[in-house]
């Protein structure tokens, strides 16, 4: 009888024993593949901070002997030189007087976007 008991105090002890480890591994499976999500989230590029201090180190650590573009931190010799920051999609109007801005292209002919200036300069736009 008391052999009978103590296999049986075993067995309970054993399928404890197991039953714990079934838990232990399977959050510890958990855990590492919560790691892992971590580190490939960690992995991806991570988006630039909000606030201006990267553009403020950078035009700050700039050299130009001329004229630094805020926009693009171009070097020129004077700032209506500066380029369009997106070419591809900006065009470049000079206002006279050293000055200029980039404006989006406008419509589908070339210059449209220099016509409609041309035309609020003169009162009719």
């Amino acid at each position: 009888m008391r052999l009978l008991l103590l296999t049986l105090l075993c067995s309970l002890a054993h399928l404890s024993l197991a039953q714990f480890q079934f838990f232990e591994q399977m959050f510890n499976q958990g855990g590492q593949q919560q790691q892992r999500g971590h580190q490939q989230q960690q992995d991806q590029p991570q988006n630039v901070a909000s606030d201006s201090e990267w553009y403020q180190r950078t035009y700050e650590g700039a050299h130009c002997t001329n004229y630094l573009c805020p926009g693009t931190l171009a070097c020129v010799h004077f700032p209506h030189h500066c380029p369009c920051p997106f070419p591809a999609v900006e065009d470049k109007v000079e206002l006279g007087e050293g000055s200029a801005i980039c404006v989006s292209k406008g419509g589908w002919k070339e210059g449209e976007a220099m016509r409609k200036i041309e035309l609020a300069r003169k009162g009719v736009l």
